[in-house]
């Protein structure tokens, strides 16, 4: 081997370690976006339109799409927007994948068919209110979604939505350090908090803001989990430090049952 052909394997060689280690870091650093869909009602009529399509056109549609997992949720029976709220959680693996899935359902002729009765519905019988969408990205500290496996009955298990809406931006990324850096996020991965999604809302009606999703068998697991963590003294020496005073402004939790016909 001469030294020109010497030469020019050492460079392709390198030139490949090079492209590994690039894509490896890439894909080390991908992050999924959320969508939430809130569908706002009058009643039992509209709340009934919702589900016949979510069940019938839109989930299948977005199984069909290659989305695998989809959430559906509504507000627990104490709440007074309960029988007024439907909650939809769709994962993306992307900004791109998110921007396509339109035009990916507008395509979709067995939606568009079994979705006709709630898509065309006449003005003066609208199945809705109105629909607020929030868009999300996940944080760097859970970068995917996780799917838990409760084995109680969906009309027992309870999901937790919290949304904590920050004062001013630069307080809110203080608000957003204290998950990923400060360890939260691994400290309710240790008391079994079962969270689908930690991100920030990318847009939304209310920002700067995030909002986590955490999942329990059912309400008394939920108020065990939550009274560990308040006492835990890594919350306490956490919570107390001076760099994350004042980072929320206004707190929103919603108490949530899945639908059964909700993937999870």
């Amino acid at each position: 081997m001469n030294q020109l052909t010497k030469r020019f394997t050492l460079s392709f060689i390198l030139i490949s370690i090079l492209v590994l280690a690039l894509s490896s870091s890439i894909l080390a650093a991908s992050r999924d976006y959320y969508q939430i869909q809130v569908f706002r009602l009058t009643g039992k009529v509209q709340e009934e339109k919702v589900d016949i399509f979510l069940k019938n056109a839109y989930l299948p549609a977005l199984h069909r799409a290659g989305i695998q997992k989809v959430g559906v949720f509504k507000p627990i029976e104490s709440d007074t927007t309960s029988g007024k709220r439907v909650y939809v959680w769709i994962p993306f693996t992307s900004l791109e994948h998110f921007s396509k899935i339109q035009d990916v359902l507008t395509n979709d002729q067995e939606y568009q068919s079994k979705g006709i009765d709630f898509l065309g519905a006449p003005f003066d019988q609208r199945p809705f209110i109105r629909k607020e969408s929030i868009l999300l990205k996940a944080f760097p500290d859970a970068p995917n979604y996780f799917i838990p496996k409760h084995l109680t009955a969906p009309s027992a298990r309870i999901y937790e939505l919290r949304s904590y809406e920050g004062p001013t931006e630069n307080l809110f990324r203080q608000k957003v350090k204290m998950f990923n850096e400060a360890g939260e996020i691994k400290l309710f991965k240790r008391l079994d908090f079962n969270a689908v999604f930690y991100a920030e809302v990318v847009s939304g009606s209310t920002m700067p803001n995030l909002m986590y999703l955490t999942t329990f068998a059912d309400m008394p697991t939920h108020e065990d989990r939550w009274a560990a963590f308040r006492t835990h003294p890594e919350w306490k020496a956490m919570s107390a430090l001076p760099e994350y005073q004042n980072t929320v402004s206004r707190s929103v939790k919603l108490l949530l049952h899945p639908t059964d016909y909700s993937d999870f």
